[in-house]
């Protein structure tokens, strides 16, 4: 029987058609992506989903995908006593801005805005809000927050547009109000947000990203930085959104520990990269109690396609979560939140998602809360409009804040 086996396979091979060398592909990678894509996307069969659990213990299932969300973010920083210290607060219409330092972890000091509400009666309902990417590093919580007055002159350490004569970008010095100014013109229709929200009688929190404001780089930003940064990070053990989910967790525990917050209401919140920031810390903390998410969700099968921005890499590094993609798809990470309330927005005209994974991934998540009769308390809404946090956006996020936060 043995034998046999080895002259039909000796005779497979020996038969088997030749490939014409003109037939075969002379490369393996287009743009930048492997031409097997598509396959190695039919592979990807999410058994952590709530669509594959059964639909039969959903404390099970979420036990169970927190938990495999914290180990692919996994490891965590060592966690040392915050030793939070104010540097300067200034008062503004209706609260005050802080500027404190604390230690984040026992791998960074940082430091961070505090905006604490001067009017009404602590203790108060806070917000961990979380500042965008924008492939702008030089700004960070800055982008939330307006400037001390104290530091708007500060320089920022910025690449230009202009050429030294060696042919290689040149670093520029721009003052840093100038820099803010023009973002949240650009992103946030001018409103700096965690003012916004401090104005309303909300405690905000906002702390730099590693790798932006004055966690970015000594030598000044640049956007290919990231790649070499996440390789470091992981040949150390670590992944850089893992870095940033953890530093959120701290976040909320330097406000559980603050006795002008109600600890029993903490949100968070933020636009692109701040909104993949919002929904999984809010997945992953139960301290959250709830998020909003603007302009990011979609299904890795939408996002991962030869046209989309996510393929070029770039931006996408700091969201990746190495494995998380084998067990869960974007909406099933961010349904762990469930039964949490919940707030989605996206725009009809945001290149960065396509509409369709859009829906489809809200579907998803809906199915979710429709299982444990909390649909009513996930809002999912499109807004006629590019990649985009306008003031109408705003004014229903604080809405949805007040619903759930404000007693």
């Amino acid at each position: 029987m043995i034998g046999r086996l080895v002259i039909t396979l000796a005779l497979s091979l020996c038969t088997a058609p030749l490939i014409n060398a003109q037939e075969a592909e002379s490369y393996g990678v287009e743009k930048a992506m492997p031409l097997s894509y598509q396959k190695m996307k039919a592979t990807l069969s999410y058994p952590l989903s709530w669509e594959k659990s059964g639909r039969k213990n959903f404390d099970h299932w979420k036990e169970q995908g927190v938990k495999k969300l914290l180990e692919c973010l996994s490891p965590a920083p060592p966690i040392v006593p915050f030793n939070l210290k104010v540097l300067e607060t200034e008062q503004r219409n209706g609260y005050s801005v802080e500027k404190i330092a604390f230690n984040i972890s026992a791998f960074d000091r940082v430091t961070a805005y505090l905006l604490i509400p001067t009017i009404g009666k602590a203790p108060y309902p806070a917000i961990v809000l979380m500042h965008d990417h924008g492939a702008k590093f030089s700004i960070g919580k800055e982008k939330m927050v307006r400037p001390l007055k104290s530091e708007e002159k500060r320089l920022i350490s910025e690449y230009g547009k202009k050429l030294s004569l060696n042919g290689k970008p040149q670093l520029e010095q721009t003052p840093l109000i100038e820099a803010t100014d023009q973002w949240v013109k650009a992103c946030y229709e001018g409103t700096y947000v965690a003012d916004y929200f401090a104005s309303k009688g909300y405690i905000v929190l906002v702390t730099d990203a590693l790798l932006w404001g004055e966690r970015g780089r000594k030598d000044g930003s640049d956007y290919n930085a990231q790649e070499a940064l996440v390789c470091n990070l992981q040949q150390m053990g670590y992944s850089w959104c893992g870095i940033m989910t953890f530093d959120d967790i701290s976040s909320v525990n330097l406000l559980k520990r603050l006795p002008q917050v109600d600890k029993d209401r903490i949100g968070t919140l933020g636009f692109s990269m701040g909104a993949h920031r919002a929904w999984m810390l809010s997945s992953a903390c139960k301290d959250i109690k709830a998020g909003a998410a603007i302009c990011w969700m979609n299904t890795t099968d939408s996002l991962m396609t030869m046209t989309n921005n996510q393929n070029k890499g770039g931006s996408a590094w700091s969201m990746l979560v190495p494995g998380l993609v084998n067990y869960m798809d974007y909406p099933d990470v961010a349904a762990l939140a469930c039964p949490k309330p919940m707030l989605f927005f996206n725009g009809l005209k945001d290149k960065l998602f396509p509409v369709g994974g859009v829906k489809d991934a809200y579907q998803t998540m809906h199915k979710v809360w429709k299982s444990r009769g909390a649909d009513d308390r996930l809002i999912t809404k499109f807004f006629d409009g590019p990649h985009f946090f306008s003031k109408p956006m705003q004014e229903e996020v604080l809405l949805f804040f007040g619903k759930y936060l404000k007693k």
